[in-house]
């Protein structure tokens, strides 16, 4: 058994704006999960770009939102676009303590109306020999379209990740329905933190009442710790969706 124990978190920040779109509100988000100093942060609605709102804004950074947030605590990132515009563009982020080997953007758009992606990082952590495959998802609105993105995950996963390597997948599944156990459980042996913990996948939307289990944390390789689903204040008042939060240990 391993001593190497790691804190993820995943989030939909909802573009840096409240669910009203009338508040820019990225500051706050970027102090709450500085405060909450996990090594992983899984990112999803992050912009990469975005021109209009420099003039909008009197506190519009000038660097990319995952630049932006990741400042100081998470050298390491990467940046996967899924929706481009005429003003910018914006996608799926992993920000991370530990420097990545490799990652690559897996295209898994089925309409140009919206755009999806799967952002896969490896990293491996100082002092040990063991890769972590790393793979943020923003799965789409559609069922028919979410079990083919399913599809192409467990291609992804089968082909590119060892059974010997630990794995994380963390996201905005829009998976109300739980229909991601059958490519991912039944399939893979991938577990979900909150399901295999607490016999129930954590309600994260909407945040200020939160009704449906659209965010999750999958696991391969580890060990679950301990996690809990952000609710409340300040969480409540940021983005559209709460976060989720786990302390992993790699077996």
């Amino acid at each position: 058994m391993s001593d190497t124990s790691i804190n993820i978190l995943t989030y939909n920040i909802h573009k840096g704006f409240s669910t009203s779109n009338f508040r820019f509100i990225l500051h706050d988000i970027k102090n709450s999960l500085h405060h909450i100093d996990a090594d992983m942060v899984f990112l999803q609605e992050i912009q990469g770009e975005r021109n209009i709102s420099r003039n909008r804004f009197d506190d519009w950074h000038n660097n990319s939102q995952f630049e932006f947030l990741a400042d100081e605590v998470w050298p390491h990132h990467a940046y996967g676009k899924n929706a481009i515009y005429k003003s910018g563009h914006h996608g799926n982020a992993i920000l991370s303590k530990y420097p990545f080997i490799e990652w690559k953007n897996i295209d898994v758009s089925t309409m140009r109306s919206a755009s999806r992606s799967l952002l896969h990082g490896v990293i491996q952590m100082q002092g040990s020999e063991k890769k972590i495959h790393l793979i943020c998802v923003h799965m789409g609105l559609f069922e028919r379209e979410r079990e083919r993105q399913l599809t192409i995950l467990s291609k992804r996963i089968n082909a590119h990740v060892p059974s010997d390597e630990a794995l994380i997948i963390a996201g905005d599944f829009n998976d109300w329905r739980g229909r991601a156990e059958q490519y991912l459980h039944e399939e893979l042996g991938i577990k979900e933190v909150f399901k295999s913990t607490k016999g129930v996948y954590a309600r994260t939307f909407p945040a200020w009442l939160p009704m449906l289990s659209m965010d999750r944390i999958y696991y391969r390789g580890f060990d679950v710790v301990d996690c809990k689903c952000l609710q409340g204040k300040p969480w409540s008042r940021l983005s559209d969706h709460a976060p989720l939060i786990a302390k992993l240990k790699l077996i």
